[in-house]
């Protein structure tokens, strides 16, 4: 074995650049650099010089013309997207307002009550557990699910920019509600892989996240454009499943289970999120019930007897789907519901959506067994039901406290 002499001694020496070779080289690359700065600051002058503005207005393929409100459309509009203004939906302009003045983010809300009780071992029954489980494990994927579908689907098919401007502002409050069931498993010491893979693993919710993707793999396709009979049929099959159906049917189960959790006074955080949440939807959903209509109204041809039968249909899905959810996390009585009653709201729900788009009521005599699900919706100036913060909550200067 060689010793660390014998080993240094049979090492090859190195050998190294003599000092005046280092100062030339250093002195030629500061030369180099200047010059290579020069020529740089000169091309981008020339590129300048060169710059041919009509192409990069034919890409806007109105050329120089101002836009009409007459040129706007929903889909498959020629009208340069850039121009905000004249608006031609002036409800869409006003949902983007309302949704920035409704502005929260989740850590304003105090978690403290809502730890000690999920670590308390009485402080929930199992149901109660199971449900709070289910519902973060389920919402937690959806605005993921729908925020995604958003950015990478719908936006760039719809071809109005006041509307544009509005799911802009829609893809960012999915952000935030993503967030706050975050920020509710992490407060609550929840495992985090358990919650966010129930997607994967538990039916009920796996079911409901299969389905939304159904009607998303079409458009996800980078060569997918309007323009026919069948693609823009595809656009508009995949606005009915996102709004009608996941936002305006799979949310309601979890979301009346949370709230009748919170008016019971337990878990009044997690409630309170949802509560806002829920607010956020309710625009989302109208605003695309509005989005589908005028759809149809510009597009007739879309609108055909198959199609219709088809829009039923996929409302009939959504809704079977949500009653297994209601099944699952509800297998016995809980919080003054039980998966007969959500079953009945579902179907009331259900029959408010196929009336929305103009489609005929599938459900004969279904009635709303929570008038106070409508309440919290509805009523714009209501205390909420913790005495924390007005419900029509406003940002900066334009908060309002009773």
């Amino acid at each position: 074995m060689l010793s660390w002499d014998e080993y240094n001694a049979e090492e090859a020496p190195v050998e190294k650049p003599a000092a005046p070779v280092i100062k030339a080289a250093v002195s030629t690359a500061a030369v180099s650099t200047a010059d290579i700065n020069a020529a740089a600051a000169a091309a981008a002058a020339r590129a300048l010089e060169e710059l041919d503005i009509a192409a990069g207005l034919e890409e806007l393929e109105m050329g120089a013309a101002r836009v009409s409100v007459d040129e706007k459309a929903m889909i498959n509009c020629r009208a340069d997207l850039n121009q905000l203004v004249p608006f031609k939906y002036d409800w869409a302009w006003q949902k983007y307002l309302d949704g920035c003045a409704n502005h929260w983010m989740p850590q304003e809300i105090n978690m403290t009550a809502d730890v000690a009780t999920w670590k308390s071992s009485d402080g929930l029954s199992a149901d109660e557990r199971r449900i709070i489980l289910r519902s973060l494990g389920y919402f937690s994927t959806a605005d993921s699910l729908v925020a995604n579908n958003l950015v990478l689907a719908i936006y760039r098919h719809i071809t109005n920019p006041e509307c544009r401007q509005y799911l802009l502002r829609q893809a960012f409050e999915e952000a935030i509600h993503t967030h706050a069931y975050q920020y509710c498993i992490e407060s609550l010491g929840m495992d985090e892989g358990e919650v966010f893979n129930m997607y994967r693993e538990v039916p009920s919710v796996a079911k409901k996240a299969a389905w939304s993707l159904s009607h998303t793999h079409d458009l996800n396709d980078p060569n997918f454009k309007t323009g026919t009979q069948e693609a823009d049929q595809t656009l508009l099959r995949n606005l009915i499943g996102f709004y009608a159906v996941t936002e305006g049917i799979f949310f309601y189960c979890g979301f009346s289970q949370i709230l009748s959790m919170g008016r019971r006074n337990k878990m009044t955080g997690v409630a309170e999120q949802f509560q806002y949440i829920l607010r956020d939807e309710s625009m989302h959903l109208n605003f695309g019930i509005d989005v589908i209509n005028q759809i149809k109204l510009e597009n007739p041809q879309l609108w055909t007897q198959e199609f219709k039968q088809e829009a039923v249909q996929m409302i009939l899905e959504g809704t079977q789907l949500e009653i297994e959810y209601a099944r699952d996390t509800m297998p016995r009585g809980v919080l003054g519901m039980n998966a007969p009653m959500m079953e009945e709201y579902l179907q009331f729900i259900a029959n408010r959506r196929l009336s929305q788009l103009g489609l005929p009521e599938q459900f004969a005599g279904a009635q709303n067994p929570f008038p106070w699900m409508s309440e919290i919706m509805d009523l714009r100036k209501e205390k909420n039901f913790f005495e924390t913060r007005v419900i029509e909550y406003q940002t900066g200067g334009a908060l309002s406290w009773d």
